[in-house]
């Protein structure tokens, strides 16, 4: 059996990925390698929006910033640790410059100030962007400068355990190699002293969902590997099309398409005019969630959000597929009345010269890369209507991580969206800088203080350790893959089952008895494992330990949205908990069986966060609040700033 032997492993091949090698790789280390899925799987190359952003320290204009500035308006996110708020602020433009300089076109002026703009939750615009695929552009400059440095890279690795050392130190990791063909070996052992986890986001606990299908996230090998998660409550959710998947914000809704959906039978229904009696109103709505673009339950009863929960009612309630037309207005009209929008709307389409023909021809005037990018993923929008459906698009918890992006297992670090430094509400754009600002700090670390080969006598214990798991695993290998051989795959329809399951009743609509009885279904998939589950090659076993790591994941999102009722919590952020006793969203609840009925959030629990420990013996959780880490005093007198740089880099 190969075993590999390195001083740090990232893995994980997006932009907070790769910006952990480049980092190490540029002290010296030749003891480093990058391991992944697929190198050209990850969220950051394969996702983007209207005009995905970096969120940043303004830099350009006469308009007041600084770090602290940036820092409190983070942290204002609400259950936010002060310290990742503040090195986000502090950090962002050192990761923006390096971005800019490896050659993601981030536009400046023509005396070089990197200008910006407002994005949500943003009032001084830091924003910035590279276009509609910023995160490819920086995942692919990352890439090419780690190739240049001859950082390893190992494709088709699966890692399905991490292992710890008995002090509870991260020690390596058994991955499954994904393209093995019959006969070869299907296992790999990795020993080192540091672990980057850069997995992303855990995708693979939805259905509906615009992760790229690709990319599925590993949230529950490090959860089973007891790394502690935090503020697992908190997602982002919006309006996306289901294939390819991508998000539907900006000009996409600011053009007024037409909302249709189509039954079983095939009889279409424009469903927003059942609902809105004014006219005007309906279109301003679908105006404004062009930039109110995530689920926010503040908006759920007067707001632009009920175009969601309109959205969600026809796929989850009566069972239609629901399409944006963009050849024709909404009511079949030849001209809209654009006098009776509001006045932002109208003022907008007004300035952009948008007030003619249908929605395809104002998106061409507008913003023709949008109708090209669905064109180059082989979509026509001027010919066909496009399929959307609510969809999971950001956890903003994950990992918990102390200031240097370390979980409570030595040596394993996470960087990304894998990592839980959101709180409710975030900038938008900042998960990118996010991503940059905590691979850096990990390397940091690591390179200061974890530096190096495991000794000698540590490395022969420690291979003996993953070389046991090995076995075990192989052993598991062989028997998911006779249960293949005896009955057929059954990997793939027991993954799309749960993960509809989970979008049925934890995604932006939340039933605490749903979601209680759906952790019990998980839980027994779990525990009856190599009984129940069939594989067939190699990839029947990939799927089989997606499966088993999202039944992991799900248990432990599940678990921490329950206990948040339990504590007390109420609708907030992208989330509408299910309330008998609450208000109506929208006038919805009487088709919907008092699903839309929910209680909004009071702030008693805004400087609190929930971290959650996974039991891996007994598939439980347990959860526990702590007050969030207070925003630190920045700055500091510089002689004695420059003394304890000069003694330890301030790494510590």
């Amino acid at each position: 059996m190969k075993t590999i032997i390195l001083s740090t492993a990232i893995i994980g091949t997006g932009a907070a990925g790769y910006n952990a090698a480049l980092r190490l790789a540029r002290t010296g280390d030749p003891n480093i390698a990058i391991f992944t899925m697929g190198v050209m799987n990850s969220t950051s190359r394969n996702t983007g929006s209207d005009k995905q952003t970096y969120y940043k320290l303004s830099l350009a204009g006469a308009a007041p910033d600084s770090p602290e500035a940036m820092a409190r308006d983070l942290f204002g996110g609400r259950c936010v640790d002060g310290d990742h708020a503040l090195c986000e602020a502090s950090l962002s433009a050192q990761c923006f410059y390096q971005l800019s300089e490896l050659g993601v076109p981030f536009p400046v002026n023509r005396y070089g100030e990197s200008v910006g703009y407002q994005t949500d939750h943003d009032l001084r615009g830091r924003a910035t962007s590279a276009g509609p695929l910023t995160s490819k552009l920086m995942t692919e400059c990352l890439s090419r400068e780690v190739e240049r440095l001859g950082v390893t890279v190992y494709d088709h690795c699966q890692i399905v355990r991490i292992l710890k050392d008995e002090g509870g130190e991260a020690l390596g990791f058994v991955a499954l190699n994904t393209a093995a063909k019959e006969g070869e070996e299907r296992l790999l052992c990795v020993v080192c002293k540091n672990i980057v986890w850069a997995t992303g986001g855990p995708a693979g606990i939805y259905a509906d969902s615009v992760y790229p299908l690709g990319h599925v996230g590993s949230t529950g090998a490090a959860l089973e590997a007891g790394a502690k998660a935090k503020n697992l409550t908190e997602w982002q959710y919006g309006l996306a099309s289901v294939a390819p998947r991508w998000n539907v914000s900006g000009t996409y809704m600011q053009v007024l398409p037409r909302f249709v959906s189509v039954d079983r039978d095939g009889n279409e229904y424009e469903f927003l005019s059942e609902y809105f009696t004014d006219f005007g109103e309906m279109l301003s709505r679908v105006f404004r969630k062009g930039y109110e673009w995530p689920f926010d339950s503040r908006r759920a009863r007067d707001g632009s959000s009920v175009v969601d929960l309109l959205v969600y009612r026809e796929t989850k309630l009566r069972g239609r597929r629901v399409y944006l037309d963009f050849r024709r207005n909404p009511a079949g009209l030849a001209e809209l009345p654009y006098d009776q929008l509001d006045e932002e709307a109208r003022k907008y389409l007004e300035n952009a010269g948008a007030c003619f023909g249908t929605p395809i021809e104002r998106l061409d005037h507008m913003n023709r890369p949008a109708i090209e990018l669905y064109a180059s993923k082989g979509v026509d929008i001027t010919k066909e209507m496009l399929e959307i459906a609510l969809c999971a698009q950001h956890n903003n918890g994950g990992l918990d991580v102390d200031l240097w992006w370390q979980t409570d297992v030595p040596g394993l670090f996470a960087a990304g969206e894998v990592a839980g430094t959101h709180g409710v509400y975030r900038p938008g754009g900042s998960a990118l800088n996010a991503g940059q600002v905590g691979s850096l700090r990990a390397a940091q670390y690591v390179a200061r203080n974890r530096a190096g080969l495991p000794s000698e006598q540590a490395a022969v214990a420690m291979c003996d350790r993953v070389e046991q798991a090995a076995r075990d695993l192989r052993a598991l290998c062989d028997k998911l893959l006779a249960n293949g051989q005896e009955k057929g795959d059954n990997t793939g329809a027991l993954l799309s089952e749960h993960r509809a399951d989970m979008s049925a009743c934890a995604a932006a609509i939340r039933n605490v008895s749903a979601m209680t009885a759906l952790i019990e279904k998980d839980r027994a998939l779990l525990s009856q494992f190599d009984s129940r589950v069939a594989a067939v090659g190699a990839m029947g076993l990939a799927r089989a330990f997606s499966l088993r790591d999202s039944l992991i994941t799900q248990i432990a999102v599940l678990s921490s949205m329950i206990d948040y009722v339990g504590a007390g919590g109420k609708s907030r952020g992208s989330a509408l908990y299910t309330a008998p006793d609450g208000q109506s969203a929208a006038g919805l609840e009487s088709e919907a069986d008092g699903l839309f009925r929910y209680l909004l959030d009071d702030g008693a629990l805004d400087t609190v966060t929930q971290t959650l420990c996974y039991d891996a013996k007994d598939m439980d959780c347990t959860a526990l609040w702590r007050a969030v880490r207070p925003l630190p005093e920045g700055g500091g007198f510089f002689e004695n700033v420059w003394r304890t740089y000069r003694e330890n880099g301030n790494v510590y």
